[in-house]
């Protein structure tokens, strides 16, 4: 075969782990002594995950350190053995947001192989297809469109299944796409490196001659996430990211999609257009990382489709911008959006992003921490947000009084600020779908929540339902951190980590709202509205049949129009499939008028001093679209 010849720095794993072993058997205690207390005192779903999957970390923990404390330099053992015992207990859990975060060298590594597997379905019938391959790697009938049969000898969907149950996911749908997805990527952040040091992969060509490829797993670094989750800000406090399913897309981008990989998080001098999307074009972005925007045509009509690929940003008014500007660019008849494989970030942005898609309220979901002292400890020392950028108190005082009620857990107060997932209300009038899978979990199981429980459009599933991550996540960084400021508090438990390993936690759970309010979004995730399973045209042709069953539900949905221009003291109103509107102006209600024809004026009291004026239509006394505008700004 040839090798690759892309622009990315590769070495063999074999040569690599030489350079692995770093820690101390002193180290090794501390790093148990560390992962004991936050899943002991800062786990959110500890007591869910006791009940549901019959675990007990805390007391493997502490068996692993009566061992250790049995052991000397001599007799302690291989530093992998230890990383993956560890990781086995956090895995245990089955939650992407709890973490033990491998040391140098592991940290920014990745091991891959230099291909992609995906599955699609022919009838009940599962497949597995080579997708993609590293530029410039060639092998004898090998490439695209290839049919995977065994994996090191044994049948590839029951290789699929064993390496499923060696990684974390909170159902089994996640668990199956996991175990398809780690048999090429793996982050070595939370991964101990694959045990075999070559694979044998079997397949079938197209010309229907089966044969064999061996290839070796190469360790690269990993490209960089633009958010610091152990720095204290807005976008590490309000963290819902699966870490692994973020690791897997940057290293998918740099070995697949290597136009895609920017420096920044926002391009300012990218090349846009103000040109709608012509049918079957992409149009231009500012954040390639983030979003792919394009029209596309189905047999059911030509619909925008929108790909959000990640949510984890440090600004999300600048994310939310750059998707209003691409939606109002796409077919305004109908849009597509689609968060498969996303692994969340901001919640922030995830939440905010709502609000452009419907005319109701925005409710951001609410969040608890479990009662221990610990974190009511950490919750006081923010309850008056000395730092400015985390507001605890809000938590206080449920969990000053669980000591008398022996609450498990707090009251529940959002993390998203309601004036910010309201800020600007509807800009997309058209009908929308939603699709997801199996891979979304985090801040995107809060979005695709959110998406649900305030009725946007159906939710169109490849799975049956999300990666059901239903919490806010901090690093151990980031709790040492915040007993540290604005001052040190004596005595704080957290202890620096050695050789930069590092510790993730589910801090806070999320619960939905309205008619599912309350109910936990951890281990049930967001049941699909309509299912659909990948075919071959699918994984190989651009989603072909996926955006056709998408454009199906797209068809015949009302596409409503709702236009304000501020006419001196009035305004005109450019209206479709509305009867009547309401007109509000800095949040009181000034006039209400019945729309019978494509346009109308309304004369309105204070509206050219007004701050913000909000304007709401209604069909048949329902609530179908809104409209703010902010006529000094």
């Amino acid at each position: 075969m040839t090798e690759p010849t892309s622009g990315v720095a590769k070495q063999e794993l074999h040569d690599f782990l030489r350079t692995a072993d770093k820690l101390t058997l002193d180290d090794r205690k501390l790093l148990i002594q560390q992962a004991l207390l936050l899943i002991e005192q800062n786990y959110v779903h500890l007591p869910l995950k006791a009940a549901m999957h019959a675990v007990n970390p805390v007391q493997r923990l502490r068996l692993l350190a009566a061992r250790l404390s049995r052991q000397t330099p001599a007799t302690m053992g291989p530093e992998w053995r230890f990383h993956a015992e560890l990781s086995e207990i956090f895995h245990s859990v089955r939650d992407l947001h709890t973490n033990y975060l491998l040391p140098l060298p592991y940290a920014g590594k990745i091991a891959y192989l230099p291909y992609l597997i995906e599955e699609y379905y022919t009838g009940d019938e599962r497949h597995y297809v080579v997708t993609m391959t590293v530029e410039g790697f060639t092998a004898p009938g090998f490439g695209p469109g290839v049919e995977v049969t065994h994996w090191n000898g044994v049948p590839i969907d029951r290789a699929v299944e064993h390496n499923a149950a060696r990684f974390a996911g909170s159902n089994p749908g996640a668990r199956h796409a996991r175990g398809l997805q780690s048999l090429t990527i793996r982050p070595l952040r939370l991964h101990v490196p694959p045990e075999e040091s070559w694979v044998v992969l079997t397949y079938v060509g197209a010309d229907g001659i089966r044969r064999e490829l061996r290839e070796s797993w190469r360790v690269s670094d990993n490209q960089p996430s633009f958010v610091d989750a152990d720095r204290l800000s807005v976008a590490a406090v309000a963290q819902g990211l699966d870490l692994g399913a973020d690791e897997i897309g940057r290293a998918t981008k740099m070995l697949y999609v290597p136009e895609a990989v920017t420096p920044l998080e926002t391009l300012g001098g990218a090349e846009l257009t103000a040109e709608p999307a012509a049918p079957g074009a992409d149009l231009p972005t500012s954040m390639p990382g983030f979003f792919r925007a394009r029209s596309v045509v189905t047999p059911s009509g030509v619909f925008g489709h929108l790909r959000i690929f990640s949510f984890s940003v440090n600004d999300p008014g600048a994310f939310v911008r750059e998707f209003v500007r691409l939606v109002e660019l796409l077919p305004q008849d109908g849009l597509v959006v689609d968060v498969r494989d996303n692994g969340g970030g901001h919640i922030y942005a995830a939440e905010f992003l709502l609000q452009t898609l419907t005319p109701r309220p925005i409710v951001p979901e609410p969040t608890q921490f479990v009662t221990t002292a610990l974190n009511q400890r950490v919750c006081g020392q923010h309850k008056e947000n000395p730092t400015g950028e985390i507001d605890l108190g809000p938590w206080c005082p449920s969990m000053e009084q669980a000591l008398e009620t022996g609450a498990v857990y707090s009251g529940s107060f959002r993390i998203t600020p309601a004036d910010g997932a309201n800020a600007i209300g509807q800009r997309y009038f058209g009908p929308v779908v939603l699709i997801t899978n199996a891979l979304c979990y985090s801040a995107t199981d809060i979005f695709a929540g959110g998406f649900q429980d305030h009725r946007i459009g159906p939710v169109l599933g490849t799975d049956d339902s999300t990666g059901a991550g239903g919490a806010n996540v901090w690093t151990h960084a980031l709790l040492k951190l915040l007993l540290e400021l604005p001052s040190p508090v004596p005595g704080s438990p957290y202890q620096p980590l050695p050789g930069q390993a590092g510790m993730r936690v589910s801090i806070r759970r999320t619960l939905r709202v309205h008619d599912l309010a309350g109910t936990p979004v951890e281990d049930l995730g967001v049941a699909s509205d309509h299912r659909h399973r990948m075919t071959r045209d699918d994984v190989l042709h651009g989603n072909a049949d996926l955006l056709a069953r998408a454009g199906e539900l797209l068809a015949g949905r009302p596409v409503r129009r709702l236009d304000v221009r501020v006419t001196g003291t009035g305004l005109t109103l450019s209206t479709r499939l509305v009867d009547r509107a309401d007109v509000y102006v800095d949040g009181r209600p000034a006039v209400s008028v019945d729309v019978t024809g494509p346009e109308t004026t309304v004369t309105v009291p204070g509206a050219a001093g007004a701050g913000v004026i909000r304007v709401e239509g209604f069909e048949h006394g329902e609530l179908v679209a809104a409209r703010t505008i902010l006529p000094l700004s």
